[in-house]
């Protein structure tokens, strides 16, 4: 995927990324391949009580970012950091092309892309040139 920018929205069990430039967008849409685990919420069980992260599917995402310019992570819960965290370990360099992470609720993929327009449009006015 080559784009000037591109968003991700991630929870543990899928991603979708939408790249996109002036003239064209492309949104490619990535499942976790890991069987649901279920976490133990109950006092003294064994266990964090969260889902370990997927470190496969966390590079299948790097994989859809190697040629980005600017890449926001968003997303509900954890994952977000957790994606952001792998790839500063892992990828270094898509971790140095993130602009930012936000927190987003289960946007369609409209609502997605124009959230990542308005950002960054606002991240583009901060940095000209």
């Amino acid at each position: 995927m080559r784009h000037v920018h591109a968003i991700v929205w991630i929870d543990h069990r899928e991603a979708t990324v939408i790249g996109f430039s002036l003239d064209r967008q492309d949104t490619v849409k990535l499942q976790s391949e890991r069987p649901r685990e279920r976490l133990h919420r109950k006092e003294g069980a064994v266990g964090s009580g969260r889902v370990a992260d997927d470190h496969e599917f966390f590079d299948q995402i790097a994989g859809e970012l190697r040629e980005v310019n600017e890449i926001l992570v968003v997303g509900p819960g954890t994952a977000k950091t957790a994606l952001e965290t792998y790839l500063r370990d892992r990828h270094r360099a898509t971790a140095d092309r993130i602009v930012g992470v936000e927190t987003v609720d289960h946007p369609s993929d409209g609502q997605l892309l124009a959230f990542a327009q308005t950002f960054f449009k606002r991240v583009d006015q901060l940095n000209p040139g």
